[in-house]
């Protein structure tokens, strides 16, 4: 039987009438002779902010503070448990999937309580507390399918990582790669239900991966399964020519390539996460966005060009990254010397600070950065190298399509649209692939920014 992953968000998922409708998803997936591997994030009931692995790392904060974790955890057993009140038929199962979710959240409680003690954290410790709520997701969603007829095992992921590692690379990666499809291999014909968390990576899974990690874990199953499609099921039909919220006109794109869903997600669309995007192009593995609320529509897959030069002409997608901050050293020290630009990046590094765009001249560099953590330190050994200013309330407009490669003027009719509105343009930067054209902006033009470069869209 062919399989393929299906990854569901935390909004999918966040109450009983939701919980139904994804396991009557991976039944109709069944139906079609297809074994659907289920990976699924924490329970969230309207958006990432009120999800509970926020409020996992809000009880955290707390305990550290000394303040009323308790009453985060609580909040969260009662949400869980009218869930499963509300969406386990069978009374045995739901009576006995209520004394684990009290027993996994008091086991919580006193795990925070040794932190307030403490009054620190390690990113070995955080992991612990975040990876409870992709364990009560799928195991409340295992027992969903269960009672309505559909044999599932429950996976936990929490131990899966059973040697050391220093970093996420791709020997990292294959080995879990490995290690994932055996589990799934145990679980026979039974639907497997896996968490989304995986167990202790190196410098903590926040740290390392970043919030989107249940689509990294995903789309590891789905290269060492080589399942035929990893599907990413959200609230969206798919991914549009830009943010639809903001551009009336923006329409569902059938198909774009990895490239562009990486460049998509790194500069504002929620997409994929890109270290997802990385090991399923590396194996040749399509990915699907779909809409948990409206399963039959298409979607969006991202897959590479049928053939070379195949791509359409002009771009494909306009995105803003907004809250940005500019930084512009200027030096005299910069002309005809070597070495000042690994001083200045080694700066950034030191303090852990991401660089989004760099901008040159003989005697200046601006650098966009969506991280103020830290700034204040970095500024202070910038300093040493010359004249520092800070820009904040920024914005970087990007955009992006394969066909740009094959199109001459697309930067310049964007510009120009840009300047049609009066926009200023602060810094400018276009990646070595071309695949993408970014600007910095100031943030309070961004709206109209994004309507004015997508007519372009419109217009190719």
């Amino acid at each position: 039987m062919e399989k393929i992953v299906q990854k569901f968000g935390g909004t999918s998922i966040g109450n009983a009438n939701r919980m139904k409708a994804v396991a009557g998803i991976v039944q109709k997936t069944l139906e079609n002779n297809i074994l659907p591997v289920v990976v699924l994030s924490a329970l969230s009931s309207r958006g990432k902010k009120d999800g509970t692995t926020s409020r996992l790392l809000e009880a955290a904060e707390e305990a550290i503070k000394k303040g009323p974790y308790y009453k985060i955890i609580d909040h969260l057993l009662d949400t869980h448990i009218k869930i499963v009140k509300d969406a386990i038929e069978i009374r045995n199962l739901r009576e006995e999937l209520e004394e684990e979710i009290e027993s996994e959240l008091h086991k919580l409680k006193l795990f925070l309580d040794a932190i307030q003690v403490i009054g620190e954290i390690s990113p070995r410790s955080l992991d612990v507390i975040i990876g409870t709520g992709e364990k009560l997701s799928a195991r409340i969603f295992t027992s969903t399918l269960i009672s309505q007829g559909t044999d599932a095992s429950y996976v936990n992921l929490d131990n899966v990582i059973d040697k050391p590692f220093h970093e996420i690379d791709q020997r990292f990666c294959s080995y879990l790669q490995k290690k994932l499809a055996n589990l799934v291999k145990e679980c026979g014909a039974n639907v497997p239900v896996v968490t989304g968390f995986m167990g202790f990576v190196p410098y903590g899974i926040i740290r390392s991966i970043g919030r989107g990690y249940t689509d990294f874990t995903a789309a590891l199953i789905a290269t060492g399964i080589r399942a035929k499609e990893l599907q990413i099921w959200k609230e969206v039909n798919g991914i549009y020519t830009a943010d639809p919220k903001k551009v009336n006109s923006a329409k569902v794109l059938t198909r774009i390539t990895p490239a562009e869903a990486s460049e998509l997600t790194y500069f504002g669309s929620e997409v994929i996460h890109p270290f997802t995007m990385e090991q399923v192009t590396n194996a040749n593995i399509p990915v699907r966005i779909k809409n948990t609320f409206e399963p039959d529509l298409p979607g969006t897959i991202i897959k590479p060009p049928e053939k070379s030069g195949s791509e359409k002409n002009g771009a494909t997608a306009v995105t803003v990254k907004r809250d940005i901050v500019i930084v512009n050293i200027q030096s005299n020290r910069m002309l005809m010397a070597y070495g000042f630009m690994s001083k200045v990046f080694d700066i950034f590094n030191r303090y852990e600070i991401v660089i989004d765009l760099v901008s040159t001249s003989e005697v200046s560099v601006s650098l966009s950065l969506d991280n103020m953590q830290n700034l204040d330190q970095a500024m202070r050994d910038l300093k040493h190298l010359g004249s520092v200013s800070l820009r904040k309330g920024m914005a970087i407009l990007s955009l992006v399509g394969e066909g740009m490669k094959n199109s001459v003027g697309t930067a310049g009719r964007m510009f120009s649209n840009l300047a049609e509105q009066g926009i200023n343009i602060e810094v400018i930067s276009q990646g070595a692939s071309e695949v993408n054209i970014s600007c910095a902006i100031e943030d309070q033009y961004s709206d109209k920014a994004l309507k004015a470069v997508h007519e372009m869209l419109v217009e190719i």
